[in-house]
């Protein structure tokens, strides 16, 4: 994560906001009384906190270790041609 003081980011507000949205990385602001914050763009929060419900939910990484079982055994569940197009979109 990139670093950046709390005067520059002030200064920079626009241009520095832009880039966090486009390169879609947090952007630590220090400020000299010591705290510092994070900027993130709401996008990748978002995903965050998705990414976070997940791991916290113990059904959910159950059925994920269960389904990551089966698909490394290659017993999982094989879609049809006309499946996969339809799911692919051709």
């Amino acid at each position: 994560m990139d670093t950046i003081s709390v005067n520059k980011f002030r200064d920079n507000m626009k241009s520095v906001v832009e880039e966090v949205i486009n390169r879609h990385e947090p952007l630590k602001v220090t400020r000299r009384a010591g705290d510092a914050f994070v900027v993130i763009s709401a996008d990748d929060w978002e995903r965050e906190q998705e990414t976070l419900y997940i791991l916290q939910n113990q059904n959910l990484m159950q059925q994920i270790a269960r389904s990551l079982e089966t698909h490394n055994s290659g017993k999982g569940y094989i879609p049809t041609e006309e499946q996969m197009n339809e799911i692919t979109g051709l």
